[in-house]
């Protein structure tokens, strides 16, 4: 059994480096997809009351940016927790994974964990 294993610490600092060479996607369909995006993180926003519902309205209504969007998720997530419980919070926000990773530079994307059992999932057999 190995504490340090270099194949995964060469694939994660490969992982952090590495700029993407995927083309950039259109303007005004990224605004599109980053609008809906907004929209949907609104509806969820506006379940709750009360003075810090409103300040998280505001920022996700005036986000300018998708890394805005992608840290209001954890102010998004403790509001949804207090109102319908954890795991359903969980569920709800991990929902819109897919639109961020659409929209998200490659370093900001969620990464597997070994906490969750995505990091065995992600990864090939060992042989």
């Amino acid at each position: 059994m190995s504490w340090f294993n270099t194949k995964d610490l060469r694939s994660t600092i490969t992982a952090i480096f590495t700029v993407s060479t995927a083309a950039e996607p259109d303007p005004a369909e990224q605004a599109e997809r980053l609008d809906q995006l907004r929209r949907q993180m609104l509806a969820m926003a506006l379940e709750s009351q009360g003075g810090r519902s409103e300040l998280l309205v505001r920022r996700i209504r005036y986000a300018v940016s998708v890394e805005s969007l992608w840290y209001a998720r954890g102010e998004l997530m403790g509001q949804l927790a207090k109102l319908h419980g954890e795991a359903l919070a969980r569920e709800r926000v991990d929902a819109l994974d897919p639109q961020f990773t659409a929209l998200l530079p490659r370093g900001l994307r969620s990464r597997p964990s070994p906490l969750d059992g995505s990091y065995r999932s992600s990864r090939p057999p060992e042989t």
